[in-house]
C-alpha cells in the first residue's frame, strides 16, 4: 500500500477534492506501527477516511498549513513520538544538537512546544476549522502541569493551543468515534460524550460522565499541597472501569477529562497490527539519510501495550494506563513473517516486546471486570497475592516465532521486569532468556541501590534484583555463556540524597561497574516523580520528599556514580566532604583522581577481558527504543 499522501501534487493524482483529515506531526513520516502518526492515520484509511500527512510543516508562515486546502472534516495534532521539550533538551536544559525523529537526524525541524505553536498557525490560516490534538505532548499536559522548562505551573495544552478537543492515550477507537461523529454533521463543540476525550465548556455546564471536581488553576499554580492532590485524584481516576470524569476550572470556563476509553481487545489490537504500513520512512527523506528512529524498531514486534509495573518517573500509567492487552500469536507471528520476507532482513528479530516485554495479560483476573486497585499496586513495594505471574503464553509466542522460515534469533530488548520473572515459580521463561534472547548484554532497569531511593521510584527494594542478578549469573555460567547485566541507573530522583548516591557508588565500586552513561532525573510532564519534584510531597502519601534541586547537588550525584572518570575527581571529592564521608576518598578516588580505575570494569564480577556498561536514557516517555 503507497504512503499516504504528502504534497498537493499527490492530492490531486489521487482525484481528492480536499483530504477529510490533514495530521499534523511534529516528526518525520515514518510510515511503522511504533509510531502514532501511522498507527492513527492507517486507522482512518480503514475507515474510509481520505487522509493527508503534513510532516514537520515550516511553523514560522501559514504557508504550509495551508499545502491541502481545509480539510472536509478537521485537523489532527501531535508533537511526534516524543514531547517537543523533552525531544530538544536534556535534563540538564541543554539543547541537543541531534533529532532522531528528523531526517538525517537533523534538529530544528519542530518548534517548542509544538501542538500550541501548529494549532495557532492553523487557527490563523482557517479560524474555526475543528482540530483535534493528541499523542504523548497532549496526553500527558491535558490537566494543568508543572513545566520544568520554566519552572511554573502551566494551564492545560488545550487551553493554551485554542484546540477543540482532546484525545488521550491509546487513540485508536478515539479517533474513530470523533471522525464518525464529525462526518455525521455533529459540531466538533458538542462532542462531550467521547470516552479517551478532553474538552473545555462553560463553568455551568454538567459533564456528561459523573464526575469530580479537582481544583482551580489559580489554586494549583501556587499551593503545591492541592496540585499533589489533584495528581492522585487524576491517578485514580486513570482506569476505564472505575474511572470518573475530572473537572478543572479557569478564569473563563471548566476543563473536563471523560473517563478513559477501554483499552482496544485482542481482536481490535490484532486489526490495527495487520493495516497496510510501509515499514519504513517515505522516501522523501532518502536524500537526507532516513530518519535514524525506524532503525532499532524495523525488525521489532510490538505485542502488547499498558504496563503495571508503576515506575513513578514513567508516564505510561498516564498514557496507555495499567490494564496490559496483547495481540494475538497469529497475528504477531503474520508480522514475523513480513519482516522475515524483508530483503535487508539478515535473520535476526530485535525485540518482541512492548512496554515491558514480559507482561502480556491483565495483573489479575480481577481487573477485566473491577479495574485497577486505586489503594494498592501489583509489584510494589512486593507483588501482590492475587497477581498472575505466568509466562507461558510469552515463551509460545517466542517458540512459535523462531520456527519461521529465515528467522535465526530472536532478542528481548525492550526491557524486562525482573521481579515479575522471579514471582513466576517456573523458571522456564528465565532460562530460555538467557540461553535464548540475549545478545551478550541484558539491559535491566535496578535504577539505585538504595532502599530509600527506590521507594519513591515505586521499585521493588534492591535485594530483588540481587537475587535476579545473582541467578542470572548462575544460569550463564552453567551454560557456558559469556553474558552480561547492563544496569539502567538514575542520579537525583526525588528522595537521593548524596548519601544515597555514595552508597550507589559503592555498590558500583564493590562490583566493578563503571557506568558510561548515567541518566540524571529528567521531569517530565504526568508522572508522580515529577509532582514530587515539584511539590516535595509525595503524592499517595502527603508526606515530604527530599528533592535534589540545586545545579551543584545534581551534578555531585551524577558524578558519584561515574566516579571512575578523573574528571569527576573534584566533583566527588566535593561530595564526599559534604556528606561527612572523607574515609571514602581512598574508596572511590583511589589515584587521587590521576587515573582512571583498573579497566577489568564489567557486569560480569571478576571478568577478566572487562567490558563497560551503558547507561540509560530515561524513557519516562515510551518510545521506539533510542540508543
Amino acid at each position: 500500500m503507497p504512503f499516504l499522501p504528502i504534497t498537493a501534487e499527490e492530492i490531486k493524482e489521487l482525484g481528492w477534492d480536499a483530504p477529510d483529515f490533514v495530521l499534523v506531526t511534529g516528526d518525520a513520516y515514518v510510515d511503522h506501527p511504533s509510531f502514532g502518526t501511522a498507527i492513527i492515520s492507517r486507522v482512518l484509511e480503514a475507515e474510509g477516511y481520505r487522509v493527508a500527512i503534513l510532516a514537520q510543516p515550516d511553523w514560522r508562515d501559514t504557508a504550509d498549513f495551508c499545502r491541502f486546502g481545509r480539510p472536509r472534516l478537521g485537523f489532527l495534532v501531535n508533537s511526534g513520538n516524543i514531547d517537543s521539550m523533552v525531544a530538544h533538551y536534556t535534563a540538564a536544559k541543554k539543547r541537543r544538537g541531534d533529532d532522531y525523529y528528523s531526517p538525517g537526524g537533523k534538529a530544528g525541524k519542530r518548534p517548542d512546544r509544538a501542538i500550541i505553536v501548529y494549532c495557532n498557525r492553523i487557527r490563523q490560516a482557517y479560524g474555526d476549522v475543528p482540530i483535534v490534538i493528541g499523542g504523548i505532548e497532549a496526553s500527558t499536559r491535558r490537566f494543568a502541569h508543572y513545566d520544568y522548562w520554566t519552572d511554573k505551573v502551566r494551564r492545560s495544552i488545550l487551553i493554551d493551543s485554542g484546540a477543540d478537543l482532546l484525545a488521550y492515550g491509546m487513540g485508536e477507537n478515539i479517533m474513530r468515534r470523533i471522525a464518525f461523529l464529525l462526518d455525521k454533521g455533529v459540531p466538533v463543540h458538542k462532542l462531550r460524550d467521547i470516552r479517551g476525550t478532553v474538552y473545555r465548556c462553560a463553568k455551568d455546564e454538567a459533564p456528561h460522565f459523573d464526575y469530580l471536581a479537582t481544583f482551580d488553576y489559580d489554586t494549583l499554580k501556587t499551593d503545591k499541597k492541592a496540585y499533589a492532590k489533584a495528581f492522585k485524584l487524576q491517578y485514580d481516576n486513570m482506569d476505564a472501569v472505575t474511572g470518573k470524569a475530572l473537572c478543572e476550572e479557569y478564569d473563563d470556563c471548566m476543563l473536563v477529562q471523560n473517563p478513559p476509553m477501554p483499552p482496544l481487545t485482542r481482536a481490535e489490537l490484532d486489526k490495527v497490527y495487520s493495516l497496510p504500513y510501509m515499514r519504513s520512512y517515505h522516501p522523501i527523506y532518502e536524500k537526507d539519510g532516513g530518519v535514524p528512529a525506524i532503525a532499532e524498531v524495523r525488525f521489532s514486534i510490538t505485542h502488547s501495550r499498558g504496563c503495571f509495573g508503576g515506575c513513578n518517573f514513567c508516564a505510561l500509567t498516564y498514557v496507555q494506563g495499567r490494564s496490559v492487552c496483547s495481540r494475538s500469536e497469529k497475528s504477531v507471528l503474520a508480522e514475523a513473517e513480513l519482516i522475515a520476507a524483508m530483503p535487508d532482513f539478515k535473520g535476526y528479530i530485535h525485540d518482541i516486546g512492548g512496554p515491558t516485554a514480559n507482561f502480556r495479560h491483565p495483573a489479575c483476573a480481577k481487573q477485566k471486570e473491577h479495574g485497577v486497585c486505586k489503594d494498592k499496586r501489583c509489584l510494589f513495594p512486593t507483588p501482590c497475592k492475587n497477581l498472575n505471574a505466568d509466562h507461558s503464553e510469552y515463551i509460545s509466542l517466542l517458540e512459535k516465532v523462531e520456527k519461521i522460515p529465515g528467522v535465526k534469533r530472536v532478542f528481548i530488548r525492550s526491557g524486562i521486569r525482573f521481579d515479575y520473572l522471579l514471582a513466576d515459580k517456573n523458571e522456564k521463561f528465565f532460562k530460555r532468556l538467557v540461553a535464548n534472547h540475549t545478545s551478550g548484554q541484558l539491559k535491566v532497569a535496578p535504577e539505585h541501590c538504595s532502599d530509600n531511593v527506590l521507594k519513591y521510584m515505586g521499585k521493588p527494594n534492591f535485594e530483588v534484583y540481587k537475587r535476579f542478578q545473582n541467578r542470572f549469573y548462575q544460569l550463564t555460567k552453567s551454560m557456558g555463556k559469556e553474558q552480561y547485566l547492563v544496569p539502567y541507573l538514575m542520579s537525583s530522583h526525588p528522595g537521593s540524597t548524596i548519601n544515597d548516591a555514595i552508597e550507589l557508588a559503592l555498590y558500583l565500586r564493590e562490583n566493578k561497574l563503571n557506568p558510561e552513561q548515567v541518566q540524571d532525573f529528567y521531569p517530565t510532564p504526568g508522572t508522580a516523580s515529577t509532582c514530587m519534584f515539584h511539590t516535595g510531597l509525595n503524592p499517595f502519601d502527603m508526606q515530604k520528599v527530599y528533592v535534589p534541586k540545586s545545579y551543584e547537588e545534581k551534578k555531585m550525584q551524577r558524578a558519584l556514580l561515574q566516579s571512575y572518570k578523573p574528571e569527576n575527581a573534584p566533583l566527588v571529592r566535593k561530595a564526599l566532604e559534604a556528606a561527612h564521608r572523607t574515609d571514602l576518598i581512598g574508596v572511590l578516588l583511589p589515584h587521587g583522581g590521576k587515573k582512571p580505575a583498573s579497566k577489568a570494569h564489567t557486569a560480569y564480577k571478576g571478568n577478566p577481558k572487562g567490558k563497560p556498561v551503558q547507561g540509560k536514557k530515561q524513557h519516562s516517555q515510551k518510545k521506539p527504543r533510542k540508543p
